[in-house]
Protein backbone atom coordinates (compact mmCIF):
# COMPACT_ATOMS: atom_id res chain seq x y z
CA UNK A 1 0.00 0.00 0.00
CA UNK A 2 3.13 2.36 0.68
CA UNK A 3 4.77 1.64 -2.46
CA UNK A 4 1.12 2.41 -4.30
CA UNK A 5 0.65 5.52 -2.13
CA UNK A 6 4.05 6.76 -3.03
CA UNK A 7 3.49 6.09 -6.68
CA UNK A 8 0.46 7.92 -7.07
CA UNK A 9 1.90 11.13 -5.48
CA UNK A 10 4.88 10.61 -7.51
CA UNK A 11 2.42 10.51 -10.88
CA UNK A 12 0.26 13.60 -9.76
CA UNK A 13 3.79 15.54 -8.63
CA UNK A 14 4.32 14.56 -12.63
CA UNK A 15 1.53 15.51 -14.02
CA UNK A 16 1.18 18.57 -12.33
CA UNK A 17 5.17 19.78 -12.82
CA UNK A 18 4.33 19.07 -16.91
CA UNK A 19 1.17 21.29 -16.54
CA UNK A 20 3.07 23.84 -15.04
CA UNK A 21 6.05 23.65 -17.38
CA UNK A 22 3.39 23.40 -20.87
CA UNK A 23 1.48 26.85 -19.07
CA UNK A 24 5.29 28.50 -19.12
CA UNK A 25 5.91 27.39 -22.41
CA UNK A 26 3.05 28.90 -24.47
CA UNK A 27 4.37 31.24 -27.10
CA UNK A 28 4.19 34.67 -26.33
CA UNK A 29 1.34 36.87 -27.86
CA UNK A 30 1.72 40.69 -28.90
CA UNK A 31 -0.60 41.68 -26.26
CA UNK A 32 2.36 40.42 -23.99
CA UNK A 33 3.94 43.40 -24.53
CA UNK A 34 0.67 46.03 -24.90
CA UNK A 35 2.14 48.02 -21.81
CA UNK A 36 5.94 47.92 -23.43
CA UNK A 37 7.20 51.49 -24.63
CA UNK A 38 7.88 53.29 -27.28
CA UNK A 39 5.22 52.22 -29.03
CA UNK A 40 5.85 50.86 -32.52
CA UNK A 41 3.80 52.32 -35.29
CA UNK A 42 4.39 50.72 -38.30
CA UNK A 43 3.62 53.16 -40.77
CA UNK A 44 5.55 55.99 -38.96
CA UNK A 45 9.14 53.70 -38.64
CA UNK A 46 9.07 52.80 -41.82
CA UNK A 47 8.15 55.68 -43.50
CA UNK A 48 11.37 56.64 -45.60
CA UNK A 49 14.75 55.33 -45.99
CA UNK A 50 15.79 52.78 -43.63
CA UNK A 51 18.80 50.15 -43.31
CA UNK A 52 18.90 46.67 -41.88
CA UNK A 53 21.75 44.31 -41.26
CA UNK A 54 20.96 40.85 -40.49
CA UNK A 55 21.82 36.96 -40.55
CA UNK A 56 20.32 33.58 -41.03
CA UNK A 57 21.09 30.66 -38.86
CA UNK A 58 20.36 27.50 -39.01
CA UNK A 59 18.75 25.38 -36.55
CA UNK A 60 22.12 24.63 -35.14
CA UNK A 61 22.92 28.41 -34.41
CA UNK A 62 25.83 28.38 -37.03
CA UNK A 63 25.65 31.62 -39.00
CA UNK A 64 24.91 30.69 -42.92
CA UNK A 65 24.21 33.93 -44.27
CA UNK A 66 24.89 37.57 -43.58
CA UNK A 67 23.34 40.90 -45.69
CA UNK A 68 22.29 44.12 -45.51
CA UNK A 69 19.10 45.31 -46.54
CA UNK A 70 18.40 48.64 -47.61
CA UNK A 71 14.81 49.97 -47.57
CA UNK A 72 12.24 52.58 -48.55
CA UNK A 73 8.13 52.76 -47.35
CA UNK A 74 5.81 54.95 -48.74
CA UNK A 75 2.31 55.86 -47.34
CA UNK A 76 -0.92 56.60 -48.84
CA UNK A 77 -3.51 56.47 -46.13
CA UNK A 78 -3.80 53.16 -44.41
CA UNK A 79 -2.00 51.28 -47.70
CA UNK A 80 1.68 51.54 -47.55
CA UNK A 81 4.77 49.88 -49.66
CA UNK A 82 8.26 49.10 -48.35
CA UNK A 83 10.90 48.46 -51.04
CA UNK A 84 13.56 46.05 -49.86
CA UNK A 85 16.95 45.45 -51.37
CA UNK A 86 19.07 42.89 -50.17
CA UNK A 87 22.95 42.39 -50.37
CA UNK A 88 24.31 38.62 -49.37
CA UNK A 89 27.75 38.10 -47.61
CA UNK A 90 28.11 35.95 -50.73
CA UNK A 91 27.64 38.75 -53.51
CA UNK A 92 23.96 37.76 -54.78
CA UNK A 93 20.82 40.63 -54.34
CA UNK A 94 17.57 40.05 -54.10
CA UNK A 95 14.58 42.63 -53.84
CA UNK A 96 10.79 42.29 -51.85
CA UNK A 97 8.29 44.80 -52.08
CA UNK A 98 5.93 44.40 -49.52
CA UNK A 99 2.05 45.62 -49.70
CA UNK A 100 0.96 46.65 -46.51
CA UNK A 101 -2.71 47.38 -45.07
CA UNK A 102 -2.81 49.03 -42.10
CA UNK A 103 -6.39 46.68 -40.69
CA UNK A 104 -7.03 49.04 -37.83
CA UNK A 105 -6.84 47.87 -33.72
CA UNK A 106 -2.85 46.89 -33.95
CA UNK A 107 -3.91 44.30 -37.15
CA UNK A 108 -1.95 44.26 -40.58
CA UNK A 109 -1.73 42.65 -43.80
CA UNK A 110 0.59 42.18 -46.00
CA UNK A 111 1.29 41.00 -49.51
CA UNK A 112 4.76 40.22 -51.60
CA UNK A 113 5.68 38.14 -54.79
CA UNK A 114 7.37 35.29 -52.50
CA UNK A 115 4.63 35.41 -50.05
CA UNK A 116 2.33 32.37 -50.41
CA UNK A 117 -1.07 34.28 -49.88
CA UNK A 118 -0.58 36.49 -47.14
CA UNK A 119 1.39 37.87 -43.98
CA UNK A 120 -1.27 38.59 -41.13
CA UNK A 121 0.09 40.45 -38.58
CA UNK A 122 -0.98 41.40 -34.67
CA UNK A 123 1.08 44.95 -32.72
CA UNK A 124 0.72 46.33 -29.27
CA UNK A 125 2.61 48.31 -27.25
CA UNK A 126 6.54 48.35 -28.54
CA UNK A 127 5.84 44.96 -30.51
CA UNK A 128 4.77 43.69 -33.88
CA UNK A 129 4.24 39.37 -34.85
CA UNK A 130 4.05 38.61 -38.13
CA UNK A 131 3.28 34.98 -39.64
CA UNK A 132 3.46 33.82 -43.05
CA UNK A 133 4.59 31.43 -45.99
CA UNK A 134 6.71 32.34 -47.55
CA UNK A 135 8.53 30.46 -51.34
CA UNK A 136 11.60 30.08 -50.53
CA UNK A 137 14.09 29.15 -53.55
CA UNK A 138 17.20 26.59 -52.48
CA UNK A 139 19.70 24.77 -54.98
CA UNK A 140 17.05 25.00 -57.48
CA UNK A 141 14.15 24.00 -55.22
CA UNK A 142 11.51 25.85 -54.01
CA UNK A 143 9.83 25.27 -50.65
CA UNK A 144 7.21 26.68 -49.05
CA UNK A 145 8.53 27.44 -45.22
CA UNK A 146 6.79 29.11 -42.62
CA UNK A 147 7.74 32.29 -40.72
CA UNK A 148 6.95 33.29 -37.06
CA UNK A 149 8.01 37.16 -37.23
CA UNK A 150 8.63 38.99 -34.39
CA UNK A 151 9.72 42.93 -34.41
CA UNK A 152 10.90 45.17 -31.52
CA UNK A 153 10.92 48.45 -31.06
CA UNK A 154 13.93 49.64 -28.60
CA UNK A 155 13.98 53.71 -29.59
CA UNK A 156 12.95 55.78 -32.26
CA UNK A 157 15.75 54.52 -34.43
CA UNK A 158 16.54 50.75 -33.54
CA UNK A 159 13.94 48.05 -34.40
CA UNK A 160 15.40 44.27 -33.70
CA UNK A 161 13.56 41.76 -35.38
CA UNK A 162 13.70 37.70 -35.05
CA UNK A 163 11.95 35.17 -37.24
CA UNK A 164 11.95 31.36 -37.23
CA UNK A 165 11.28 29.49 -39.64
CA UNK A 166 10.11 26.28 -39.42
CA UNK A 167 8.34 23.75 -42.36
CA UNK A 168 5.93 20.68 -40.78
CA UNK A 169 6.57 22.46 -37.62
CA UNK A 170 9.79 22.16 -37.40
CA UNK A 171 12.43 24.91 -36.95
CA UNK A 172 14.85 24.87 -39.71
CA UNK A 173 16.67 28.74 -38.58
CA UNK A 174 16.28 32.07 -37.69
CA UNK A 175 16.66 35.17 -39.33
CA UNK A 176 18.17 38.20 -37.24
CA UNK A 177 17.73 41.61 -38.38
CA UNK A 178 18.62 45.26 -36.54
CA UNK A 179 16.85 48.00 -38.57
CA UNK A 180 18.23 51.43 -38.46
CA UNK A 181 16.60 54.53 -39.39
CA UNK A 182 18.69 57.87 -40.13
Amino acid sequence: MKLLTRFLVSAVAGVALCAGLAGCASAPTPADYAAEQPVFDLRSYFNGPLTAHGIFTDRSGRVVKRFTVKLVGRWDGPKGVLEEDFVYSDGTTQRRVWRLTDLGQGRWRGEADDVVGEATGQSAGNALNWRYTMSLPVDGRVYHVQFDDWMFLMDDRVLLNKAVMSKFGITLGEVTLSFHKP
